[in-house]
């Protein structure tokens, strides 16, 4: 006997539940109502169990019903979603795009390719966060995020990673006039020195000195949340930082700026772009994603 095809008759009766009338349904799905109600009593005779309390008028689940509604649904979703991901490359963006960046690299580096993929898409809408705090995607409703240094292990995020981008030590030139040049690790602790913060961007700094990377704390001079206005801090001459270089890099061609320990300030920090763990890729998030990667491969995102 031929194995009896388990997704029988669920179309129909999802449409029958989410419409809470078998005629309505039957309207939704271009059939009669009869054909509605023998399909679910095909499907419940099936699985042995009553899915609807039938009514002249409207039809209301039972409580197995609503179960079997849920996991119905559910997968009916993850087909949709899957069909949508494999659609072919023209398929068009739509809806809203959530994604959260760091500030400073997101204004200078990001926007401009996220801007130009919203001018060749302009059915999708984007919501964009800049924060250099770590937000938690689940809670927050995000839909991609991008990310600098190593992720925490969750089973519930998926990490691409982008590029590996070069840490710099630097300070204002008329500070380090007036305060010497440090040269190792040690001399450090003679400096003023502007970190981040516990949510925001690092408070310890990474360094490879004696062949062996470490992670060290500086004299916390200077506090603050958000990687822009620590590059501004420093620029004004209030201490030494460690940042990404595409921070500080038109700062430093214009001379506001002054990298020092670059031998030992050559720990690259990773980027990677993070989204929730989900069983597809919507179309506008994978193709996000698929350009920040082709970005990365040519330079795009130094």
């Amino acid at each position: 006997m031929a194995e009896q095809d388990p997704l029988q008759g669920v179309y129909v009766f999802v449409a029958a539940a989410r419409a809470g009338s078998f005629t309505l349904a039957a309207d939704r799905l271009g059939i009669t109502k009869s054909a509605v109600g023998k399909s679910v009593a095909r499907l419940e005779a099936r699985l042995g169990t009553k899915l609807f309390h039938r009514t002249t008028r409207l039809s209301r689940l039972t409580s197995d019903g609503e179960a079997y509604l849920a996991a119905c649904a559910s997968a009916m979703d993850e087909v949709t979603a899957a069909q949508s991901a494999l659609s072919s490359s023209d398929h068009i963006l739509s809806g809203r795009l959530r994604i959260d960046m760091p500030v400073a690299f997101g204004r200078t580096v990001l926007l401009p390719i996220l801007t130009d993929i919203a001018r060749s898409n302009p059915d999708l809408n984007l919501a964009l966060t800049f924060t250099d705090a770590t937000s938690d995607l689940l809670q927050d409703d995000v839909d991609l995020a991008v990310r600098f240094g190593s992720l925490a292990d969750s089973s519930n995020l998926i990490a691409r990673h982008l590029i590996d981008q070069e840490r710099v030590i630097c300070a204002a030139p008329s500070y380090l006039d007036q305060h010497g040049r440090p040269h190792t690790s040690a001399d450090l602790q003679a400096h003023r020195c502007v970190v981040g913060s516990p949510k925001g961007p690092p408070l310890a700094w990474i360094v490879r000195e004696d062949g062996r990377i470490r992670k060290i704390t500086p004299a916390v001079t200077h506090q603050i949340s958000d990687g822009e206005a620590m590059v501004e801090a420093t620029v004004a001459g209030l201490g030494l930082c460690q940042v990404p270089i595409s921070m500080v890099r038109e700062r430093l061609s214009r001379n506001e700026l002054e990298a020092v320990m670059t031998n030992l300030s050559t720990v690259p920090v990773e980027v990677h772009a993070v989204w929730p763990r989900r069983a597809h890729l919507t179309p506008r998030v994978r193709h996000v994603v698929d350009r920040l990667v082709s970005e990365a491969a040519r330079g795009g995102l130094s």
